[in-house]
């Protein structure tokens, strides 16, 4: 038995209210519903934590939300920690004896850190079983992984979705090598996580345009509390190396505006990476060619967009005739197949690493979206219009801060050169789907239209302007 090992005899009463005040929360309810539906445990540590990682329905909002809440029980309390990162207190065993234990946010544990790493790439199954504790978890180190003991760790700040964590390693010899970053999942779906079946499959093809994958925890839990409940199973972590000394594209890009620089170069390098990223894609995972359904359905929700952002922004209204016409000839136009894609594709998800070029980041699809829809066949076109749109909102950032100051010849050049960089890599000019991106670029535009209505009403010109442009071109 551990020395001083530590048995929680229950979660925290102060749980509901801590979890409602997280980034990850969805409810806008002050305290979350939690009900237990499954909780599974990583070794203790040497001096005897306990760390139980519970999983929690919220019943708070409008919809059901399963979290992943894993927590470090401690004998005593941690001098260097964050007064955000205690959940507060509980009864239990130290022992055998009882005791107060203090209970902390286990990604920002040290300890659980170190148990987590081991976990994924030892490749170990939760000592709970599934029926007692309702959950399971098991670590699944990636095929080329490289051997990477623990050494430091912490939490990157601002996250909304996840928590990722920064793990210092070293390698055999005890010489530092490349970190790991592991998202923990806070917002748990049946099904596998895109992030993980994507970039693993890219890194296991030798992609070095992703980041190399260390490996992932797999789980099951009860779909709901009861005991008879059916089983669900998805992805409960994902690691991989982590690139330092790097810096996203949006920065690369707003400080080349910010300097008059012409970006052409390197946006036409990204068009050529994002090209051949999707050519992995297509070589390694399945496509299929769009039915006439999934055509239509396409058509439906951007004609759905079009209402929502009219009903918002109602000076839309006027392009309303043009855009629905943009959108039957995108319905009937010539289309790509279907293929595994980015499905969030912007500059922020893009890093400019040194002396390597463009490196790819987070495949993990568009969050709100459901993750059945987030893992199925898209077109590769929803990923160049997405970064289409990122250029034009870097040209829109400098504007909003530069009263008077124009980027737009900027914002062209970069688009242009981008997409001439995709045509190039994927031997097919892009002008052939033209109607077919136009009316993905509007469709992203009514999006942002929508959110910049509620949001950032002074930021609102920059998808309404777009939007007037691209029907000015049809």
């Amino acid at each position: 038995m551990i020395a001083g090992a530590v048995r929680p005899d229950r979660r925290p009463t102060t749980l509901p209210g801590w979890v409602a005040r997280q980034r990850w929360y969805q409810s806008a309810a002050q305290s979350a519903e939690l009900v237990l539906v499954g909780e599974w445990l990583l070794p203790a540590a040497p001096d005897g934590t306990a760390f139980v990682t519970h999983l929690l329905r919220d019943g708070s909002g409008a919809a059901s939300t399963l979290y992943q809440v894993p927590l470090a029980y401690r004998s005593a309390p941690r001098p260097d920690a964050d007064e955000s990162t205690l959940v507060g207190t509980v009864d239990g065993e130290v022992d055998g004896s009882s005791a107060t234990l203090w209970v902390y946010d286990a990604p920002h544990d040290p300890a659980y850190c170190a148990a987590l790493l081991a976990f994924i790439l030892n490749g170990e199954v939760s000592s709970e079983s599934a029926r007692s504790s309702g959950a399971s978890a098991a670590g699944h180190r990636h095929p080329t992984a490289s051997p990477s003991t623990f050494a430091e760790a912490h939490v990157l700040r601002g996250e909304q979705s996840n928590t990722s964590i920064i793990f210092d390693t070293v390698d055999a010899t005890g010489e530092p090598s490349l970190p790991v970053i592991c998202k923990v999942f806070r917002t748990l779906h049946h099904g596998e996580n895109p992030d993980i079946v994507v970039q693993s499959a890219l890194a296991e093809a030798g992609c070095t345009l992703v980041p190399p994958s260390v490996g992932y925890v797999s789980g099951t839990w009860r779909a709901e509390s009861s005991p008879d409940s059916p089983v669900d199973a998805g992805h409960l972590a994902f690691a991989q190396r982590f690139l330092p000394g790097v810096r996203d594209a949006w920065r690369v890009a707003l400080d080349a505006v910010e300097s008059r620089e012409d970006f052409s170069d390197r946006a036409r390098s990204l068009g050529a990476a994002t090209a051949e990223v999707h050519a992995v894609l297509a070589d390694i995972l399945p496509t299929v060619a769009a039915t006439a359904a999934e055509r239509a359905q396409v058509a439906s929700s951007m004609r759905g967009r079009l209402s929502a952002a009219v009903a918002e922004v109602p000076e839309l209204g006027v392009y309303s005739s043009a855009v629905d016409a943009i959108i039957s000839g995108a319905e009937s136009a010539d289309w790509p197949r279907l293929q595994r894609i980015h499905g969030d594709y912007h500059l922020g998800q893009v890093v400019a690493v040194p002396d390597r070029g463009w490196v790819l980041l987070d495949f993990e699809g568009e969050p709100l979206r459901p993750l059945k829809e987030r893992s199925q066949a898209d077109l590769t076109l929803r990923d160049v219009a997405g970064m289409l749109r990122s250029f034009d909102y870097v040209a829109g950032s400098f504007e909003q801060s530069h009263p008077g100051a124009s980027a737009a010849d900027w914002a062209r050049a970069s688009r242009t050169a981008f997409l001439e960089g995709y045509s190039a890599r994927a031997g097919v000019n892009i002008e052939r789907f033209r109607v077919l991106l136009d009316a993905l670029e509007i469709d992203k535009a009514l999006y942002e239209s929508i959110y910049e209505a509620r949001n950032r009403p002074t930021w609102l010109p920059i998808p309404v302007t777009a939007i007037s442009r691209l029907v000015a071109l049809t």
